[in-house]
């Protein structure tokens, strides 16, 4: 068995447990294979929305905390929760520390380098644009209705043998109102981390992994386990990574490499 990668940090977010599209076993195989100092879980790991409606609790979304405690156990990683939107039952807990290895947060600020990241899981953008708050609740019905629909059409392309497409990607990507409210997005959460005196933010919320420079700042945004299954990573050096889980490589490798994990990567600049 080849040795598994060792990282400084690495940042997950919206897994979005308990629903029927979280990919649950995908990303506790992902973390399996690798070890890090930091795992920061930024938000909407937990569905509490779905789970107080129509969702159900599942022996893999079990899986996947018996993983990250394991990398406690045996890597001494230590774990930042920081609540989404999505499993704002935390509020009623938060903040909480057990021992030196586990918290939860609201938002936290990492150093990597000479450099600060402010980080948070996003839906603060929502009180901060009042007028876009429509969008997350009618987001949440839209998305989980294009789920099923995405489910049902892939389900056809696996028959014929074509690759996942993601419909709400694509949808994401063409609605004029879903376009602004991203870019309104990534803007505002940049000017947030200007604010606390930050280098850049690192995110999630919206569903698009992204690194990039807005106005001077880095903008990273870890994407999601339901759709885009990407992670942020850092090495010891100071390079952010974003990197994809390439399913059907998995299923044919014997035993995963980095390369055969994701079907692609992409990096930052060594921001150090």
């Amino acid at each position: 068995m080849k040795s598994k990668i060792h990282f400084r940090t690495i940042v997950i977010s919206d897994l979005h447990l308990g629903t029927k599209g979280s990919k649950a076993k995908e990303v506790t195989n992902f973390l399996k294979q690798y070890k890090c100092r930091k795992l920061i879980l930024n938000g909407d790991i937990i569905d509490g929305w779905q789970l107080r409606k129509y969702g159900a609790w599942k022996k893999k979304h079990t899986a996947f905390f018996k993983t990250v405690l394991k990398m406690m156990d045996d890597y001494d990683t230590k774990v930042i929760y920081l609540r989404g939107n999505h499993d704002d039952f935390l509020d009623r807990i938060r903040p909480l520390r057990l021992g030196k290895q586990f918290q939860i947060r609201k938002d936290y600020i990492l150093k990597s380098g000479s450099k600060r990241f402010y980080i948070t899981h996003g839906d603060v953008f929502d009180s901060i644009t009042t007028n876009l708050k429509w969008l997350a609740y009618l987001g949440d019905m839209g998305y989980t209705f294009l789920l099923w629909v995405n489910k049902l059409y892939n389900h056809y392309r696996s028959w014929q043998g074509l690759p996942y497409y993601s419909l709400s990607q694509v949808i994401k990507q063409r609605v004029k109102a879903a376009v602004s409210y991203i870019s309104d997005f990534e803007e505002k959460l940049t000017e947030l981390a200007r604010s606390q005196n930050c280098d850049g933010i690192i995110c999630g919320h919206i569903h698009q992994p992204a690194i990039r420079q807005i106005d001077g700042l880095i903008y990273m945004n870890s994407g999601d386990w339901v759709e885009s299954l990407s992670a942020l990573v850092e090495d010891h050096d100071g390079n952010w990574s974003l990197m994809f889980y390439n399913e059907q490589e998995v299923k044919s490798a014997s035993e995963p490499t980095i390369s055969e994990f994701f079907g692609r990567k992409e990096r930052l600049a060594k921001v150090s």
